[in-house]
This record gives C-alpha cells, structure tokens and sequence, in this order.
C-alpha cells in the first residue's frame, strides 16, 4: 500500500505547514514561552556581564558585586526553567488537542487553488546603462599677431629698416605659433576620434552583451511560462479525473488532503493507503510515534543549594492517559478529515488502522503494534457532533477493537472488526 507524497502534495504540504506554523506563533502560550526565553537569555547577558566586572571590581567592590552575580544567576537559572516549563506546557497542550486542531478548519481542499501564475523579476543588466559619450577637447585659442609699434619722431625717420626686419621676424615667429596651433588642434582632433571609436566599440560591445541578457532573460520567462503552465495543466487533470473517480485522482486527492493534516512537531504520523473503487472504500493505516518518543517530565525544578535544574516526572498513569487519548484521537481525527475533505462523497467507507512501529526486545526485530482497528460508513460518520464526544467512546460506537494499553504496547485485538 506505499504511497509517495506526489508533487501537488508536496506544495500543498508545505503551505499548510507554513500557515499553521504562523498561527502557533500566535498562540498565547507560545507567546509567553518566547517571552520566557527573552528573560532567560537576559538574565543569562546580566550574570556574564557582572561577572565580568566582578573580575575587574577593587576588593571593596567584589562582596556587593558577587552578591548581585549571584542573584542573577539565580534569576537565570529560574528563567530557564521557567521556559523549559512553558515548553512542555505547549507540548503537552498540543498532544491533547489533536482532535480539536482540525475541528475548526475546513479539510476540503480547493484543488484551483494550487493553480499558479507565472510571476516575472524585473530585468536588469549592468548592461543596459550606457557609458558617457567622450568630452570634447577644447582647442586653445588661436596665436594673434602683434606687429611691433612702428618707430616714431626723429627714430622713425632712422630705424625704418629696424622695424622692417622686427616686422619680418614677428611674422616669422607668428608662422610658427600657427604651425604649432594648427599641430596640436590636429592632435586633439586625432584623439578626440580616437575614444569616439573607442567608445562606440565598448557601446557595441554593451549592446551585445545586453541583446544576450535580454534573450537570457526571455529564455527564463518562457521556462517559467512553461512551467507554470504545466503545472496547471497537471492541477486540471487531477480536477477532471477527480470528477470522474479516477482511483489514481482519489489517491492523489487523499495524499494532498493528509498532507494538510500537519501533526505537532513532536508527535509525526505517517500514512499508507489504498482504495477499491469496487467498494468505494478507502484502506488507510495511520502510523504514530511509539510511546517512547513522547516526554514524560512533568515540570523542571530549579534548587539552589545545589545549583541544579531537576526534573520530577509524571505518573505511570498519566503517560499511560495522555498517549491513549492520542490514539483515540488520531483515530478520529483521520476519520473525519478525509471525510470532510471529500465533498464529492467517492469515498463511501473507511477501514482504519492507527498503529507504531517499535522494536521487538525479544526478536530486535522491528514489527508493527496495531492499536486500533474499525470500519466508519460516511453518511453515519458525518452526522457526529465530534466537539462534544469522547474519542474513546466514539470508537467503541463504532465497534472497533481497542488497545487495553496502547502505552506499554499492549496490541489491539482486531480478530472481529472488519477490515478490508
């Protein structure tokens, strides 16, 4: 009867544990517990922290400070127990509302809403913003020519040919200042188109570059498309072979719906099941942890004379109440979630088993301990008002057969209950 968690399962599971796990972080004892462990990581700080200045402290100093170390230690250590005690509370709270945890929650599972769309991240690129186009070079102005004064008076009259040849070589000197402008403007011209194909170079270099990540991108989108779309396409078949009472639809409808059932942490169940659409019945065995696993300290004591955290444990027969209740639980409870969760009524009957798996001491073997065994019609299972019933009661109602102590492995007698 082995059944694997299938890819719509697996999604849905996960969801629900995260909602539920959301919902337990509400919880008012969960609220105090993490306050306890505020406090207690506090207290914690306070104590190393003076006993550190302890260490630094003058003689005068050391009494005072080793008295408040002291306090703060106590203080810590009372702190932890005080979380370790809430801890248990919420544990044991949640084992002993197993039942009621599910009452409250619709167990119909909406198979559309597994349905999903394609959600897109932005594109970006290093690529797409593009380098500065290069500065111009600014061109230094361009030499003037300055002929020399002209000699004036009775100089004028002599130095004519003087001022001829400084006219002459001020013309020759400003040829060359021009020549040597026109030079380094050519130059500038030259480098200025040199990083201007340089720059379109790189910009065409970027342009590729970015072409590539769009059409990375573009690929992803479309993987993303295709994925989403077959997904979708797996969720409508499963919507239409459900319709139509496909036994592979009804296995997977089943796996999705058990997969929601999330258990405490500290109390995981397994399943294995297998349905006969001649007989519209569903075979389902429901496998809990062994009694070992389960705690039995009853609260954490904190005594100083000895500087130790202690714990008492709870009664034979508390242990024995509590792991009892929740095999009666778990019995019920899987009952009426699948139940529940099927509106389209292809299941007609259930034949339950809630079992644990242990080691044999006398064999070392591992072999299975059947604790409950019993056969629910629908329509009679559904008229139960379970806010109000005792699991205990309800399952002898049903005329299952019964652990007389699931506790010491005790296994029920399942030879007149029918199973399928």
């Amino acid at each position: 009867m082995g059944r694997r968690r299938g890819l719509l399962a697996e999604l849905q599971h996960q969801a629900k544990q995260a909602q539920l796990e959301q919902a337990r972080a509400q919880r008012d004892a969960d609220q105090r517990y993490l306050a306890a462990v505020k406090h207690s990581e506090q207290m914690q700080k306070e104590g190393a922290r003076l006993n550190a200045q302890l260490a630094r402290a003058q003689e005068a100093e050391r009494k005072l400070l080793e008295k408040e170390a002291k306090a703060a230690h106590i203080e810590a250590k009372l702190a932890e127990v005080s979380e370790k005690n809430l801890e248990l509370e919420v544990i044991y709270h949640q084992i002993d509302n197993i039942l009621e945890a599910t009452l409250y929650v619709d167990d119909f599972v909406d198979l559309n809403q597994l349905k999903r769309v394609a959600n897109h991240p932005q594109f970006v690129s290093d690529h797409a913003t593009p380098a500065p186009p290069p500065l111009t070079i600014p061109d230094p102005p361009a030499p003037s020519f300055e002929s020399p004064p002209p000699p004036t008076g009775i100089r004028g009259l002599l130095g004519k040919e003087k001022h001829k040849r400084a006219v002459t070589q001020a013309r020759y000197r400003h040829g060359k200042a021009v020549e040597a402008w026109q030079r380094l403007v050519a130059e500038n011209a030259a480098v200025f188109e040199a990083r201007v194909h340089e720059h379109a170079v790189q910009d065409a270099e970027r342009l590729a570059a970015l072409d590539a990540a769009w059409r990375h991108y573009q690929a992803e989108c479309v993987a993303r498309e295709a994925e989403v779309v077959a997904h979708n396409e797996e969720v409508n078949q499963l919507i239409n072979d459900l319709g139509y009472g496909s036994v592979d639809a009804i296995h997977e409808y089943v796996t999705i719906v058990l997969s929601n059932s999330v258990y405490p942490p500290h109390f995981r169940v397994g399943y294995d099941f297998i349905f006969n659409p001649e007989t519209a019945e569903l075979e389902l065995k429901v496998l809990i942890p062994g009694p070992d696993k389960l705690k039995t300290i009853k609260a954490y004591k904190y005594t100083k004379s000895s500087d130790q955290i202690s714990t008492t444990e709870l009664s034979q027969k508390a242990c024995k109440d509590r792991y009892a209740s929740a095999v009666h639980q778990v019995a019920i409870r899987s009952l009426h979630e699948i139940f529940e969760a099927d509106r389209r009524g292809l299941i007609k009957t259930i034949s339950l088993e809630v079992a644990t798996e242990t080691i044999n001491p006398a064999t070392g073997n591992e072999e299975e301990v059947l604790f409950v065994a019993t056969a629910a019609e629908r329509e009679s299972f559904l008229s139960f008002d379970l806010t109000c019933v005792v699991p205990l009661a309800t399952l002898e109602h049903l005329g299952a057969s019964i652990s007389k102590n699931p506790y010491a492995l005790i296994p029920a007698d399942a030879t007149g209950v029918r199973r399928s």
